[in-house]
């Protein structure tokens, strides 16, 4: 009995070591958000508000309400601070979900992670953040999901092209980094891109690198092809690019003494052949394309932890957007990625409710429109025939008598 009984409490010892564990989750069920959340004060930027909303088209409104910007052509910076954690050892997991409603066409909608030396009332565009993560559009040109992260003090982008979510639903962005140094982006909980981080970002010197000391040997012939010393030019080559139009006669009404003396004007030679050039042969002294040889760089020293972040203590939107209008909610921190992915179980219902939503009310506009446009047709029409009656000669009738 006491055998079992030890075998039960191992189990229970090691499902809750396996136990995933939520740092920080906010879902702006609430107005508590403006206690828990702080506006930057910091001098000489005009910072936006946001609003507690779930925007014009819904499916279900309390799960989809977040804070929305909602002023145009402003600066954004609002953070919060929570328990300290580290992630030695596990996964570390960034979600949050966007809703650019207003159509956005400059503005970020990413977040950044902060360690503890964060003071949310002074939240800058140069407050040092551990990483930064997140959808970015600018114009037809700049529509890319950053990853940015930090290594000793020093930030660092992500060397690979992701392309961000541009429409107006609801789109759901994950970050995950892993303890193998391995890392995940994930938009809606479909994987877009995956790697190592000492591959995909310029964090640490290069391993190998040109061998200072070497150089190409003088002797050496990097040409595949020569031109062939027996050619030679054939002697009716050299023809000229241009020459006096045959047909062009002089006009009548010519004068030497006063217009100059006269010449044809110039067409194209049909016998011009371009610049004679020898034919190329295959190089007999060709010995490949000469490769620089690499030596171990002595700069490069391996980081086993380069995914281990000491010390995360907050989050918060530090942007900018020319049009207002997007929605964050959702936003997780957590080491469990099942936790995560859970989280959006319920994402493509939401987004195609918010599509069918979306349609409806685009089709009630349009025929409210069109019904608002007839009604003044026939105002127009009225006031014509008001105008039409108010012209018509009036009768004086006399009554007088006789």
């Amino acid at each position: 009995m006491k055998r079992y009984l030890l075998l039960a409490v191992v189990a229970v010892c090691a499902l809750l070591a396996h136990a995933g564990q939520v740092y920080f989750e906010e879902k702006f069920s609430d107005d508590s958000w403006e206690k828990n959340w702080i506006y930057s004060k910091h001098p000489g930027k005009e910072f936006g508000k946001f609003v507690r909303t779930a925007g014009k088209f819904f499916v279900n409104e309390e799960d989809e309400t977040g804070i929305q910007t909602s002023e145009d052509a402003r600066f954004y910076a609002l953070s919060t601070k929570f328990a300290p954690f580290n992630t030695e050892g596990k996964d570390l997991v960034i979600q949050f979900t966007v809703k650019h409603e207003q159509n956005i066409d400059c503005g970020g909608g990413y977040v950044k992670v902060f360690d503890c030396s964060l003071k949310p009332e002074d939240l800058h565009g140069e407050t040092p953040y551990r990483l930064m993560f997140g959808p970015d559009i600018c114009g037809p040109g700049t529509k890319k999901v950053h990853v940015i992260l930090n290594h000793n003090d020093k930030n660092h982008l992500i060397n690979k092209d992701i392309r961000c979510k541009d429409d107006d639903i609801t789109h759901a962005y994950t970050l995950i980094i892993h303890p193998d140094n391995t890392y995940q982006v994930l938009i809606d909980n479909e994987e877009v891109q995956k790697g190592d981080l000492e591959s995909d970002w310029d964090i640490l010197p290069p391993k190998k690198i040109k061998d200072p000391e070497a150089k190409k040997p003088e002797d050496w012939d990097d040409r595949a092809t020569i031109p062939d010393p027996d050619d030679t030019k054939p002697e009716d080559w050299d023809k000229p690019e241009h020459i006096p139009d045959p047909a062009a006669t002089k006009p009548d009404d010519w004068d030497d003494e006063m217009d100059g003396e006269w010449e044809p004007a110039m067409i194209d030679n049909p016998e011009y052949k371009g610049e004679w050039k020898p034919k190329q042969i295959d190089n007999p002294a060709y010995k490949g394309a000469w490769v620089h040889p690499e030596i171990d760089n002595p700069e490069y020293s391996p980081v086993p932890d380069l995914y281990k972040q000491s010390e995360i203590c907050g989050i918060g939107f530090d942007l900018w957007q020319v049009k207002s209008g997007t929605i964050f909610d959702n936003v997780l921190i957590t080491d469990d990625v099942a936790i995560a992915s859970k989280a959006l179980e319920n994402l493509k219902e939401t987004q195609e409710g918010e599509k069918k939503v979306k349609e409806e009310k685009n089709k009630e506009e349009a025929e409210a429109e069109k019904s608002d446009e007839s009604n003044n047709d026939e105002s127009e029409d009225d006031d014509d025939d008001d105008d039409a009656e108010d012209h018509e000669p009036k009768v004086e009738e006399n009554h007088d008598e006789l």
